[in-house]
């Protein structure tokens, strides 16, 4: 996959896990998505989820944001695209932890910093359930 360039409807999950919000004001030149995985850099700004050293992921994003204004990321299980080829998690990875690829896909890698997602919940054919 490749990162948003627009809205992304990420299915929620209801697993009885804790909801949890933070808000964050987005990075200059950044913009988040609406279904975004939103992460916060090294200085607290929220950005998209990447393979970029020192970020950590939060959640969804619950709304599209650009740059300086703020944004809010919740916590939850959420429904992800799956990485392919070495990165496509299986039924077997269940319980692993799981990492970005890009800002709308998981897998079971990551890139050179192995930017964490969250855990896997399940796999499917619609995607991954990963609870941040």
């Amino acid at each position: 996959m490749a990162a948003l360039t627009e809205p992304r409807n990420t299915r929620e999950l209801h697993v009885g896990a804790v909801h949890y919000s933070y808000e964050r004001v987005v990075a200059a030149d950044a913009t988040v998505f609406a279904g975004a995985l939103a992460a916060q850099d090294a200085s607290g700004n929220a950005v998209p989820a990447s393979d970029a050293a020192g970020l950590v992921v939060l959640g969804r994003a619950e709304a599209t944001v650009s740059a300086g204004d703020v944004l809010v990321i919740r916590r939850g299980a959420f429904l992800f695209d799956n990485g392919t080829s070495t990165e496509a998690l299986t039924v077997a990875d269940i319980g692993a932890d799981c990492y970005v690829v890009d800002d709308q896909t998981v897998g079971k890698l990551g890139g050179t910093n192995r930017v964490k997602a969250g855990k896997v919940l399940d796999v499917t054919d619609d995607g991954v359930a990963v609870l941040i």
